[in-house]
Formats: C-alpha cells, structure tokens, sequence
C-alpha cells in the first residue's frame, strides 16, 4: 500500500476522532475557539469542529460536597473549634452561569480554597460577636448567617450554599471542664431547689393536716363538752322532779322530809367512792360533822319549799 494512502486514512480516522465528543451525564462541556469561548456542550455525543474546537473544561452540575475544620473566637476570647460540611452546586445549567464557572478561577483548587475561605470567614465573624454559652445554641443561626452573606458572593462564581451542616463544635478542654462545673454546680443548686420545695411542701402539708387534727380534736371537745353539760342539766333535772316527787310522797304520808334527803346524802356519797377515779374527797364523818351536814340540808329545804314542790 503506498505511503500516501496510509497517510490519508490515518488522516480521516484522526478528523473522525476528534470531530466527537462524548459528555456524561451531570456534566456540561466547554468548548473554545483560539482560545475564545464558543459554546456548551451537554450530555451525550457531540459533534466539534476538528483539531480548532477545544473542549476547555468539563463542569459537573451536580451537588458537591466538602469538608471543613477551622478555628473561631469568640467576644470573650474563646477558642470555638467547628467541624461543618459544605453542600453547593452551579446555580442552573445556563451559558452565562456556566461561563462563570469556567472562566471565574484558574482551577478547581483555587475555586475549593476561596470557597472555604469565604465560608470559614462569615463563621468566624458571626461568633467573634457572641459569647462563648451562646454559641453552642446558635447552630442555625450560624448556618443563615452564613448563607445570607455569602450567598451573593457564590451566585456571581456561578455557585449557591444549598446548606451548610454544623457537625461538631467544640472548646478547649480548660472551658469544657468550667462548663462541665457550671453545669454540675446548676444541676446541684436546682436540686437544692427542688428539695428545699419539697421540704417546704411536707411541712406546710404536716402543719395543714395538723392544724386539721387540732380543729377536729377541738370540735369534738366542744361537742363532748355540750353533751356533758346536757347531760349535768338531765341528770338535776331528773334528781329535781325525784326530790319532788319524794317530798310529795313524804307530805302526803305525814312524814319527816329529812329522811329522804338523809337517803340522798348517803347516796350521793356511795356514788362518789364508787365511780371516782382517784381523786380525793374528803367528808367529816364524826358524828358533829355529819349533824352539821344534816342541819344544812334541812336548811335548804326549809328554805325553799316551793322549789320543791312545783
């Protein structure tokens, strides 16, 4: 076969090869011309023109994801460590928006390194005005800070923030430990708290249940004590209708009145020795004594016949 020949269809088969180009899925191809930007190419076989059209850089429009480790300070000079993770994309799949994106940094390091750079510096300028107790509870607020100030920087690379997850924020070990004091000494003053509470509660409610008792107890003397004295009342009333009954029966019967209530004076004394509970009465029973107490029970009833009576 002459040379010729060969040198033609290895010509052809070149200007075949270079005149496709192939584009996956999620990607979008730049092509140039000289040098200049010519157009886009998407996902799929395209056709270029030979050895002139240059596919310049391949773009992924999908989500990407990156790692951060940094260190803040806070207002009260604090070290704040932050381990976060940063979600991003292309912002669409437009020409002006995929020009950005090519031509906005020389590389993809470069890209990396000034969108950490930036994200880290919005972090690190929202905790420099919060105290070091705050920062632990503003994880969101972090996150929309950060998106509300450099969502406007990212969109003209072409890019947006479609989240920025806070994994792990941690101090050095002296303030863990101070935080770890003040969390202990709080937990113990609420328990203090709680049991001073309780207590109070247990003696309030003993003093109430008390106070109850000594209302009920006194109600029920008071109650005892009414009935004792209905009782007292019964029994002279009774002991007054007997005497009189008595008297009648005496004056109708032509006898001496001083033997029923000698009776009853005997009576009364037999009562006492039985029924007392230890206390002591003390009688004159000489025969003076009991003629003395006889006298003065004829007394009263010489003097007051017509109670007797009635």
């Amino acid at each position: 076969m002459p040379i010729l020949t060969i040198i033609f269809i290895v010509l052809i088969f070149l200007l075949l090869f270079t005149s496709f180009a192939t584009v996956q899925q999620g990607t979008i191809a730049v092509t140039t011309i000289f040098g200049k930007y010519n157009r886009m190419l998407k996902p799929g076989l395209n056709f270029k023109v030979p050895f002139i059209e240059l596919i310049y850089k391949r773009i992924s429009i999908q989500n990407r994801s990156v790692e951060l480790e940094f260190q803040a300070v806070t207002i009260d000079q604090a070290n704040v460590y932050f381990k976060a993770m940063l979600l991003f994309a292309v912002v669409n799949p437009d020409e002006e928006t995929v020009k950005n994106v090519a031509f906005k940094f020389i590389d993809e390091k470069n890209l990396m390194q000034a969108l950490v750079r930036t994200v880290e510096g919005s972090i690190r300028a929202f905790v420099a005005s919060k105290k070091q107790s705050e920062v632990l509870s503003l994880r969101r607020d972090i996150v929309e800070d950060v998106k509300e100030q450099i969502d406007q920087t990212l969109e003209s690379w072409g890019y947006h923030l479609i989240d920025l997850q806070i994994n792990d924020i941690t101090f050095d070990d002296v303030i863990l430990k101070s935080m770890s004091q003040v969390v202990a000494s709080n937990n113990l003053k609420a328990a203090a708290e709680n049991e001073g509470q309780a207590l109070l509660i247990t003696k309030t409610k003993a003093a109430e249940a008390e106070g109850n008792a000594i209302k009920i107890a006194a109600e029920a003397e008071r109650q005892a004590a009414q009935l004792r004295g209905q009782g007292v009342a019964l029994f002279r009333e009774e002991v007054a209708k007997g005497m009189t009954q008595a008297a009648k029966e005496m004056q109708s019967a032509d006898m001496d009145t001083s033997v029923i209530l000698f009776t009853m004076w005997t009576e009364a004394i037999k009562h006492f020795a039985e029924n007392g509970k230890g206390n002591a009465i003390f009688l004159d029973g000489s025969p003076d004594g009991m003629e003395k107490n006889f006298r003065q029970l004829m007394h009263i009833v010489n003097s007051e016949p017509n109670k007797l009576s009635k």
